[in-house]
Formats: structure tokens, C-alpha cells, sequence
């Protein structure tokens, strides 16, 4: 039975109708993998999940949701799409019970290292956050010059857990395996290992009680300043739902009250794109939920925003 069978509906899948295959409702000719800047890459993995659970039908879900955006964006004036002359969207990549934790991670930084190669700017759609590892790796060795810039609750810090070392709850330890230069933005819940780890490794961490209480400066964007003071040239973005206030975005695994609202996100968002070249991002994490549509609406319309800071000049993200 297929994700987007309606006969799944009785059993509480989101879908109102078969889900989209496409990010947005682009014909051939803005589709094309050929012509198309962006390439949309759906991870349905999900192995580790240690609570709420259904993040495997996440990148389907919001592929339908897509579907219903509006093409054009009035804060930059241009249906965004055009700017990456399209959005290409790749089948799901498949993970059986043989491609489960170090060969899944493999798995993905292989196809997105293809990609890279390919000269796309990928975007990956987890998934739980255990996805970021392949794909943050891939773009660390492609790219020189290069801060993981995690935006997340949580710190994803310890080196194992439930037995597994490759766990969503360890993605950035594994990260930090292969690449020491991360930024976390939004953390507010840890584990005591993890703060030492913070410390230990002098990991630059913006929490969000610090971001909250004016550490930063009692301008409201002085905190996007000190963010980006800490990002090198080239950026590359792992992205955790829970990263947002659970208002928001209620549909998460592990939601955290104190999170983030939409206007403060994409404003640090346009900042990093006009200031620093983000070389591709992932979204992970969300746990799509019968009735609510709202949430892979949001996420959805963050992705498509987010391509169009990517393809708009500096100048203009400035004004």
C-alpha cells in the first residue's frame, strides 16, 4: 500500500488527497532536474524516534501542502520558483530494514554529494534529524570554508542514545566527528553531558533564554548580529521543526515551549542569505497529524521562501 493510497485515511494518515510528487504545482518545463537551480531530495527516514512518532511522513506531507502556496511572494516581489529557474523534486530515497543508521547516513551523503556534483543546490526533507548527518557531511566536503548552522530545541549532543549512536538525539555529535565548526541557535532543553560537551568543545551555542533575556543587546535583532559574527563564509543549515514555538508548530516528536515565532525566523533567515552563502539546508523532524494541516503548510512555505533568499541578490535582501 502506497503512502498516499485515500484507504490509509481511515487509519489516520494526513493526505486529503494522494500527496503531491512535486515541490509546488510546476509543470515540465520549470521541473526539469536539467534546468532547475534547486533540487528538493525527500528523506522518509525514521528509525530512532524516542517519542512522538511519524516523521516518516513528513516529506510526503509537505510535498501536499506545497501544492496549495502561492507562487508569487509579495515581500520579494517575484514568483520565486523563476529565480532558481525551477524546483526539480527526486523520488524519496527508500530505507529498508538493511539501510538503517551508519549505512542509511551513507546512503544520503552519497546522493547528495551526486547532487552537489551536479551543481544543485539541494534541499533535503527529513525525516527525523538523523538525515542531517549524510547531507551536512556531503556539503562539508564540497565546500571549504563552511559553519553547520543547527537551529533546533534540543542540542543533539550526546554521543549515544537508547544504545544507538546514531540516533536523531546524537545527529550533531556525529556531525561533529567530521566537521568542529557549528553554530546552535534556539537550544532550551539538554542533557547535563551535552552542556559539558558545549563547554569542553567551546561549541558556539546561542540558547534561547540568553537570545530571550537580551544577552545579545536589547535591540530586537542584535542577537541576528552576534549569530552571524559567529558563521564563516559559507553556511550550511540544518533546520529542526521544534526550532519554532509549539503554537506554531504543534506537530512535533518532542515539542519545547519557548520556541520561536515566524517573522523573527525568516528576518534571521533573509539576514544569513544576504551576509553569508548558504549552500543548502535540510528540514527535519516534523510529525505530521490528522486533522491539523497548518503545520506542513508552514514548513512548506518556509522552504519556498527560504530558495527565494537563497537566488535574490545581497543588495536586495538588505533593503
Amino acid at each position: 500500500m502506497s503512502i498516499g493510497d485515500p484507504s490509509e485515511d481511515a487509519e489516520g494518515r494526513l493526505f486529503r488527497h494522494p500527496p503531491s510528487t512535486l515541490f509546488l504545482r510546476l509543470d515540465e518545463e520549470w521541473s526539469s532536474f536539467d534546468r532547475a537551480k534547486v533540487v528538493v531530495l525527500p528523506l522518509p527516514y525514521e528509525h530512532t524516534t524516542s517519542y512522538g512518532m511519524g516523521t516518516v511522513h513528513a516529506p510526503a506531507a509537505i510535498l501536499e501542502a506545497s501544492y496549495y502556496l502561492e507562487l508569487y511572494d509579495e515581500e520579494l516581489d517575484v514568483e520565486i520558483f523563476r529565480l532558481s529557474e525551477g524546483v526539480a523534486t527526486l523520488p524519496p530515497m527508500r530505507f529498508d530494514a538493511a539501510c538503517r543508521d551508519a549505512t542509511a547516513v551513507e546512503a544520503i551523503r552519497n546522493e547528495v554529494s551526486r547532487l552537489i556534483g551536479h551543481g544543485k543546490t539541494v534541499v533535503s526533507i527529513g525525516g527525523e534529524h538523523t538525515i542531517a548527518i549524510g547531507a551536512a557531511h556531503a556539503h562539508a566536503q564540497h565546500y571549504p570554508d563552511l559553519t553547520i548552522l543547527h537551529f533546533d530545541a534540543h542540542s543533539d549532543l550526546r554521543q549515544e542514545y537508547e544504545g544507538n549512536r546514531y540516533s536523531h538525539g546524537c545527529t550533531m555529535a556525529r556531525i561533529y566527528d567530521f566537521h568542529h565548526d557549528i553554530v546552535q541557535v534556539g537550544i532550551r532543553s539538554q542533557g547535563i553531558e551535552e552542556s559539558l560537551f558545549i563547554k569542553e568543545k567551546k561549541i558556539t551555542t546561542f540558547y534561547a533564554i540568553d537570545i530571550r533575556q537580551g544577552r545579545y543587546g536589547s535591540d530586537q535583532t542584535s542577537w541576528h548580529d552576534a549569530i552571524i559574527r559567529a558563521l564563516r563564509k559559507n553556511v550550511y543549515v540544518t533546520f529542526d521543526c521544534d526550532f519554532f514555538d509549539p503554537a506554531l508548530i504543534p506537530t512535533l516528536g518532542t515539542p519545547e515551549p519557548g520556541g520561536f515565532g515566524w517573522d523573527e525566523t525568516v528576518a534571521l533567515l533573509r539576514r544569513i542569505a544576504a551576509e553569508r552563502n548558504i549552500v543548502g539546508f535540510d528540514v527535519n523532524e516534523l510529525l505530521p497529524v490528522a486533522p491539523l494541516f497548518h503545520p506542513q503548510f508552514i514548513i512548506a512555505k518556509l522552504i519556498y521562501k527560504w530558495i527565494g533568499y537563497l537566488f535574490t541578490s545581497a543588495e536586495k535582501l538588505r533593503r
